[in-house]
């Protein structure tokens, strides 16, 4: 369980996944950058957000900064009322951060990020890049959400 390959947030450089860890886009962050990048209003972002906390238990959380766990940081990074939150709610963090793991693909879902398609001559750069078939290479791209990027650090990693 958990999020073994989770992203920075956001305000730390982070990819548009890490928007699952972002605060209301309320005040000047890098959070209003991120979701125009991915095709969301502020709205939007919030709406998807605040409905995922509807239906799962990221929507807890009222003495949170901003009443809901879905507004929360990473697990990694040091926050009482987070914790305290989790606790109160029997929430582990490893529970925590698989949440927080759909609730960014469902954030993604809504969005233009992964939507590329990949040529046949791509898929195969991609295996001839890495000396494996076309196959794996066309399974590579699908593991990674066809996330080109992902897809390649996945295939570094595998050939350590």
């Amino acid at each position: 369980m958990g999020w073994d390959d989770a992203p920075a947030h956001v305000c730390r450089g982070g990819d548009a996944r890490g928007l699952a860890f972002c605060c209301p886009p309320v005040k000047p962050c890098p959070v209003h950058t991120k979701i125009a990048e991915i095709g969301l209003s502020p709205q939007e972002f919030v709406n998807i957000k605040e409905e995922f906390g509807k239906k799962t238990k990221l929507g807890v959380g009222a003495a949170t900064c901003f009443g809901s766990l879905i507004w929360c940081c990473k697990a990694s990074k040091p926050c009482p009322l987070r914790d305290m939150e989790l606790q109160a709610n029997g929430i582990s963090h490893d529970e925590y951060m698989t949440l927080k793991k759909e609730l960014a693909e469902e954030i993604l879902k809504h969005s233009n990020v992964n939507t590329n398609s990949y040529t046949d001559e791509d898929i195969n750069s991609l295996a001839e890049t890495f000396n494996i078939s076309f196959d794996e290479a066309r399974q590579a791209l699908d593991d990674a959400d066809n996330d080109l990027k992902t897809a390649i650090k996945n295939l570094r990693l595998k050939s350590l």
